[in-house]
């Protein structure tokens, strides 16, 4: 991802460091950012010590954005019907039936003293073609997890699930976008 990205700011004539670290000892500058954002992966981090970072990094009125997209499985339609059958090969994959919003990750932010907490949230359908949505499917954890052969065989079963009970050259997956801008004070 790195590499594309330095493909495009070539692209765009501009100029920009990149840094690979965790998310919880970034290794950059204390008091050194306005903005730190989060995009589809503050479930993976050890939220306690990332926010610590985070309130690292931050000059005083710093704010964090943490932000997630995710598919919402809806009665019948085919984001519910590919999560059941993630689960007939990955009975151990636990992000099924999501909601798209994330309110757990309140507290933490409110007692680690981030104030001016707001979120907001929208809905919007996304167009997949059957091919682009099976290999949306096969790059999620769920179906990522799986050895070569059951992979295989779920991509072939997916495939048919699609064909019969969806059989649209372009499917309208409806999506969630969800986010929380709060704000430290140090």
């Amino acid at each position: 991802m790195i590499g594309q990205a330095m493909v495009l700011d070539r692209k765009s004539n501009v100029s920009i460091r990149y840094v690979e670290a965790t998310a919880e000892s970034t290794g950059i500058d204390g008091g050194s950012a306005d903005v730190v954002t989060a995009g589809q992966c503050w479930h993976w981090f050890d939220r306690p010590r990332a926010t610590a970072e985070v309130i690292r990094l931050l000059r005083p009125g710093g704010k964090l954005v943490i932000a997630h997209f995710d598919w919402l499985p809806l009665a019948g339609n085919v984001v519910e019907a590919t999560e059941e059958l993630i689960m007939q090969y990955n009975s151990d994959w636990h992000f099924d039936g999501g909601i798209g919003m994330h309110p757990q990750w309140f507290p933490g932010l409110g007692e680690a003293g981030f104030r001016d907490i707001q979120s907001f949230s929208y809905d919007m359908d996304v167009p997949y073609t059957p091919e682009a949505w099976r290999g949306r499917i096969r790059a999620s954890v769920g179906v990522a997890a799986l050895d070569e052969d059951a992979a295989r065989r779920f991509d072939g079963d997916h495939a048919e699930l699609l064909s019969a009970r969806f059989p649209s050259s372009v499917l309208a997956v409806p999506h969630r976008v969800f986010a929380i801008v709060a704000e430290h004070n140090r």
